[in-house]
């Protein structure tokens, strides 16, 4: 087999640079190692960026998100079980997010690929970039028995934290960076009807978060420890719990119903540099990974499609490589906005474990700072709302 770029992994990142490719010409083959309804089945986050949203739109991919999404002008904070403000993005920036489920984008992606009937080979095993630093790359893998070659003239590794991708890139040349948080986060998906708005809430009892994934799907989330196990949580501790972490005036409002689906996921901080080895190109969570405090991860996922898609069509346009040799060092720039942006409000809204009466003060005392200073909620609100995409040089 023969394309011009491989793309391990069919998740959002693979199949969007996929899709985008195509848009302008240039082919590619997808392979992923799981079922298609495996991809289908994963709950991820629901949160988009306006700069998501328009790539999204610009690429004949927002008609359902456009239709089924909740738009939203920005995120509230409650501590204490009191105070509370909002951070309006819309007002700061003029921007706004749209509530619209990862799930969503996955079925929109695979349908814009059957449309074209495009090259998407699951169930690939034994997936193993070949000859990356060379300027004749290949992937082999095994597929449906057989054994196969995909010579190509780039690979895109988008397949994730545990992919075969980055494990491909020497460990003398790799640099990763990594930050444990010693919690998770305790998550539930409701056919519930959400809050109006995400509120964030900082609490003794832990952390909480009222998220949503459209008018009618509701996600919720609380702060628990490493070691907490699904079995021990019933819908209705999980529902009194999050409730105790709220004013009255919010708990109230929660319309509580049966889970639909509930997970535990450890928080932590992770970033490779560089995102390019020769003619491989990591990107999303192949090349960094944020805790969901922030929102970035699959906004993350974008922006790296984004800038790759854009360089490897100025090479084939015209024969320049400036964007490909640019690519690793502009996107990782907007990766560790987004790191530093979830690691501060981690810090600001969480409790942990063994923090001092010192710690405790401190944290209070920004969020005092954020709730009084409106420089401070315009600052907040230009990098939850994500940094604008750069320009080709």
């Amino acid at each position: 087999m023969k394309t011009q770029v491989a793309i391990i992994g069919c998740g959002p990142a693979g199949l969007l640079l996929s899709e985008i490719l195509h848009r302008h010409g240039i082919d590619s083959v997808v392979l992923e190692q799981r079922s298609r309804e495996y991809v289908l089945s994963r709950i991820r986050a629901g949160v988009l960026e306006q700069g998501t949203v328009d790539l999204l739109r610009a690429n004949g991919l927002g008609e359902r998100m456009d239709r089924d999404g909740h738009a939203h002008d920005g995120m509230k904070i409650v501590w204490a079980g009191r105070e509370s403000f909002f951070i309006d993005v819309h007002k700061h920036l003029g921007k706004r997010f749209m509530a619209y489920g990862q799930t969503n984008i996955q079925e929109d992606l695979f349908a814009a690929a059957d449309r074209r009937n495009a090259a998407v080979l699951t169930e690939a095993e034994n997936v193993q970039p070949m000859d990356v630093t060379s300027d004749s790359p290949y992937v082999t893998f095994r597929y449906r028995g057989e054994a196969m070659r995909l010579d190509c003239d780039f690979i895109a590794g988008c397949d994730g934290f545990h992919g075969v991708s980055r494990k491909t890139i020497p460990r003398n040349v790799l640099r990763e960076f990594e930050n444990v948080y010693p919690f998770g986060w305790l998550g539930i998906l409701s056919e519930t009807p959400p809050l109006p708005d995400i509120v964030y809430a900082n609490h003794p009892r832990g952390f909480a978060l009222a998220s949503m994934r459209n008018s009618r799907l509701s996600r919720y989330y609380i702060q628990v420890p490493l070691e907490t196990k699904i079995d021990d949580w019933s819908d209705d501790r999980f529902w009194g719990e999050l409730k105790a972490r709220y004013p009255r005036d919010l708990a109230d409002a929660i319309v509580t119903g049966p889970s639909i689906e509930k997970s535990v996921a450890p928080l932590r901080s992770f970033v490779a540099e560089p995102m390019r080895h020769g003619r491989l190109f990591l990107a999303g969570d192949a090349a960094h990974i944020v805790p969901p405090t922030g929102a970035k991860g699959l906004n993350l996922a974008v922006s790296d499609v984004h800038y790759l898609s854009r360089a490897i069509a100025a090479f084939y346009a015209k024969g320049s490589t400036s964007l490909l040799d640019g690519y690793s060092d502009m996107a990782l720039r907007r990766v560790w906005s987004s790191v530093r942006t979830s690691w501060y409000l981690t810090h600001l809204l969480h409790r942990f474990p063994g923090a001092s009466d010192f710690d405790q003060r401190t944290q209070e005392s920004e969020l005092h700072y954020l709730k009084s200073s409106h420089h401070a909620q315009a600052a907040l609100a230009e990098q939850y709302a994500g940094l604008p995409f750069e320009a080709a040089a």
